[in-house]
Parts: C-alpha cells; structure tokens; sequence
C-alpha cells in the first residue's frame, strides 16, 4: 500500500512537473531585422512576460529576402509582423491571412527627396525617380501615385520607380530623386550621413491623407477555428502590449534590450535609443483595430484607376475576437 501511495505521489509530482514546462510554442515572424521597431516583443521576451502566459515564444528576424507572408503560409510562423497593404494584397491572392492585434495606431512612413531636385509638392514627382523597398513595403507609394494621377511608365509625366535596398544609398548617391523613409530610421540614416533637414523636402504620407496601417499582428484565418490556437494568440497579445508599454515606459532600457537580441551586432546604442523614441509616437493606446483607420487604409489601397493595390473590397480581413478577450 505505502508503495503504490509512492507511486502515485511520484506520478502527482511528474504531472506537475510536465505541466509546468509544456509552455505552448508561438513562432512570431518579424517584418525587419532585430530593432527598436519591434522592441515590444523582445521586452515581452526578456521580462517574462510571455513566460507568464504559460508560452514560449521564438522570435524570428525578417531581412531583405524573408518575405512574411511567405513564412506564415508555408507554416514557418504562428503569428507574423506585416504592413496591411501587403497582408490585404496577399490576402486577394489567396493567402488568407486575418489581422488579430494592431499595436501601431499611426504611419511612420515619409518619402524623402533632396531639395536640389525642385521637387516642392507631390505633384513635381514626375519624371523623377522614386525609390522604394518591395516585399509589400511598395504599396503605398503605388497607391498614393495612383491617386495623384501620376503613371509608374518613366514617362515625363510620370515617375520611374527604382527597387532599392533597406538602406538610403540612393539618396546619398543621387541615384534616386526621392527614397522612403522611415521616421524612427533611414530619416535619421540621411541626417547621420551628413545632409541637413534644410537640404531635404519631406513628405509624410499621414500628412498627405494616404497613410495605411503598419506593423499589425497576422495569423492565418483558418487557425482561429482552433479554440486552442486562439486562446494562445489572446495570451500572446496581451504580453506583448505588456512588453510594449513597459518599451513605452522605459525606453533606454528597451533599447538595450534590442540590442541585447541582435546578433548581427550591426545596431548601435544611441540609434537604437533614437528609433524607440520615435516608435512610441506610433503606438496606440490599445492592440484593438480602428475601423475608421482601417476603412482609410482600404480605400487607399482601392484607388488605383486601372493599377490598384487591391481590386475589390476585402471580407473577414481582420478581427476583434482575440483583442475583445484581452
């Protein structure tokens, strides 16, 4: 009796045991490299936040030749880190990927041109050269030039649309007339390598009415039958927003902590430092999805003429379920 009582025990024990480490697995691809963009995610890591939801989170670095919508739809990832222009275009295409979380409630994306070029307004873009990053980060650069009226032929009347790589070379080499930019980034990137902001002319798509919604929270829709699949993304989402009000609230240490997760070792304190103060202008006050931000993105994103990003109004494309039960 005393012995099968021991086993027993024993076997309370290794339940316990096994409980407590089966910690669920979320793989989270980021849209970029390891930075203060994404610096949420790493302090979620790093103070245990997801550890407190019972998960173990990988998180996997983008680059220049990892497209996320790739990775969620070939099952490399649980939950991807995407721009809805290019998670609305894949959708169309096929790839039903569904916003669940929208962290970022406002656009840090600028074009960029040098002043010397006479460009004063949207409207002197043509017959000039644009660059621009492609992987989904075009889009809004397409459908802004599709609501100016403004043709992507090289014409005289209409621009030249040159794919340039995530850095602002371009700019600095007069290749390009105008680069994208990010204003916690390559903003910086332009001033660092030695041009003033008198030297430029900048234009923030919010500003110009044509900002879509960035660095939103993805899954595949299917997934979210999964009650199990969905309970994790509710626990997934809230530690992140932990993690990104504590980046919020501690913004030299969140840095430090990026840098902490960067293997490359390509970053550096006082940009890392920069970019974060510059992301928290972005973030909302909550991961729920503004529908009126969102209707805003869809009917930019719809104004193409015979070009657009997207050609039909888009169903089921996000949802409130796992946000409403945060």
């Amino acid at each position: 009796m005393k012995r099968s009582n021991t086993l027993l025990l024993a076997g309370a024990f290794s339940l316990t045991a096994f409980s407590a480490l089966a910690a669920d697995d979320v793989a989270l691809q980021l849209k970029w490299v390891t930075q203060a963009q994404f610096a949420g995610y790493y302090v979620a890591q790093d103070q245990g936040f997801y550890e407190e939801e019972d998960l173990n989170v990988e998180i996997k670095p983008g680059g220049p030749d990892i497209a996320p919508v790739q990775v969620l739809a070939g099952g490399g990832a649980d939950v991807m880190v995407d721009w809805m222009p290019s998670a609305l275009a894949a959708r169309e295409k096929g790839v039903p990927v569904v916003n669940i979380a929208q962290p970022f409630a406002r656009s840090g994306l600028n074009m960029v041109c040098r002043k010397e070029t006479g460009i004063e307004k949207p409207e002197d873009f043509k017959g000039k050269t644009l660059g621009t990053w492609f992987f989904g980060n075009e889009y809004p650069l397409f459908s802004w030039l599709s609501k100016l009226g403004i043709p992507r032929d090289g014409s005289p009347e209409g621009v030249t649309i040159q794919k340039i790589g995530f850095n602002v070379d371009p700019l600095l080499q007069k290749q390009a007339d105008c680069i994208t930019a990010m204003t916690y980034n390559e903003y910086w990137q332009i001033i660092d390598a030695g041009l003033t902001p008198e030297d430029l002319v900048v234009f923030n798509y919010t500003d110009e009415g044509v900002a879509t919604l960035e660095d939103g929270l993805y899954v595949l829709e299917d997934k979210l039958q999964d009650p199990a699949f969905a309970d994790k993304m509710v626990r997934f989402v809230r530690a992140s927003m932990k993690g990104w009000q504590w980046a919020k609230e501690n913004p030299d240490e969140a840095a430090m902590i990026v840098l902490d997760n960067d293997a490359t070792g390509a970053q550096t304190e006082e940009h890392q430092k920069r970019m974060m103060g510059e992301i928290a202008k972005l973030l909302g006050d909550s991961p729920k999805l503004d529908e009126d931000a969102y209707r805003q993105t869809v009917d930019s994103l719809l104004q193409g003429g015979s070009d657009p990003v997207i050609t039909k109004e888009p169903e089921g494309a996000f949802t409130h379920e796992i946000t409403d039960k945060l």
